[in-house]
């Protein structure tokens, strides 16, 4: 007798967008059914509450906004730099010190050059030496991995931590006093190399990456390097045998991605904080991957992905400090929707169907 499983897996053909949309959707609510179950089980507050805490937290006021939108800008510039790489079937998971080594080369323009050239030409010399070192950091793993065929996830992994220990070398060669362990505010009498405010403070990253969020879905979508980064990610055989070029694709396209990411590391230093540390980035670039992947590599879906993180992001410490709860509490509120999601691109690629019962002899 051969017993055949009770449910029956199929591979999906391609969804209409609003069974899409129904789909995740459905994920979200069911998220947030869950959430609140967990949030009467472990703390007794009524879940609207906490949802609420969160959003004030991150929409509570006009400043509170403006700087929720100008986080969800940088996290949702290296989810974009990041998404040619890994629709590409490379998997960078160096934007972290991709963008740390623009830090760096934005930081180190800004203090040598200070006083001795023009704003506006300080800020064009950062802005080149921050694309370029971005781009060399983008290049190593990817000639590499062209030459040699290296493991491109280690590589790129290895050069977070230089980059980062090349931050705290020069942070300390830098420092203000001396043993101070920081930086300080960069040129903070003269504002040399700090970007010009237009309209306020929040409003130019998320001007730049608005533009570049149009930019990439042109690009991925109707430019042949485009045409040519979806057919390599497919199957580089198929791509050799079409006539492309998969070792230029691959440096090509490593060399643009870490240079956007680099722009995001001189929007930070010389638009946002005027000033470098180790932490700096502060995990970005690792959870820009996980924007990109949920997001399927679609530009425009990243910025709901970014802004959910964001918020949830900017709520835990209003919910910590209004209704007396462990910090992380509106973390694992995040892991769960985030659980939901993710769990609903199964459903998305697969058809699960109940087999009916026979028996073979």
């Amino acid at each position: 007798m051969n017993k055949k499983s009770l449910f029956h897996i199929s591979k999906r053909d391609t969804l209409p967008w609003y069974t899409n949309v129904a789909i995740r959707g459905g994920a979200i609510i069911l998220a947030l059914v869950v959430c609140a179950l967990v949030t009467t089980i472990l703390t007794g507050e009524n879940p609207l509450s906490i949802y609420g805490t969160i959003l004030k937290g991150a929409f509570g006021t006009a400043r509170k906004s403006w700087t929720t939108w100008e986080n969800v800008a940088i996290l949702l510039g290296i989810s974009l730099a990041v998404t040619p790489a890994f629709k590409m079937r490379f998997w960078n998971i160096g934007a972290e010190g991709q963008t740390l080594i623009g830090c760096l080369a934005t930081t180190t323009c800004m203090i040598l050059l200070g006083g001795k050239v023009s704003t506006p030409v300080l800020i064009l010399i950062s802005l080149v030496a921050a694309l370029l070192a971005g781009a060399l950091w983008g290049f190593l793993p990817a000639f590499f991995k062209a030459r040699w065929n290296t493991n491109e996830t280690l590589f790129t992994l290895m050069m977070n931590y230089i980059a980062m220990q090349l931050a705290s070398y020069f942070i300390i060669v830098w420092e203000v006093p001396k043993g101070a362990g920081k930086i300080g505010i960069i040129n903070q009498s003269t504002r040399a190399g700090w970007l010009p405010e237009i309209g306020n403070a929040y409003l130019l990253p998320i001007i730049v990456v608005a533009l570049m969020t149009v930019f990439m879905y042109v690009y991925l979508s109707y430019s042949k390097h485009g045409y040519e980064i979806a057919v390599v990610g497919e199957s580089q055989r198929t791509a050799s045998y079409a006539g492309i070029k998969v070792d230029r694709v691959i440096i090509r396209t490593m060399v643009l991605s870490g240079a956007l990411c680099a722009l995001m590391g001189f929007m930070m230093t010389a638009g946002i904080d005027h000033t470098l540390t180790t932490t700096i980035v502060d995990s970005r670039g690792f959870t820009a991957v996980m924007v990109s992947w949920m997001s399927k590599f679609n530009p425009f879906v990243m910025i709901a992905a970014s802004l959910l993180l964001v918020t949830m992001d900017r709520g835990a410490s209003e919910v910590a400090s209004a209704l007396s709860l462990n910090h992380s509490f509106a973390d694992i509120l995040t892991g769960i929707i985030l659980f939901f999601i993710i769990g609903s691109e199964f459903f998305l690629t697969y058809k699960v169907s109940l087999r009916t019962s026979k028996k073979e002899a």
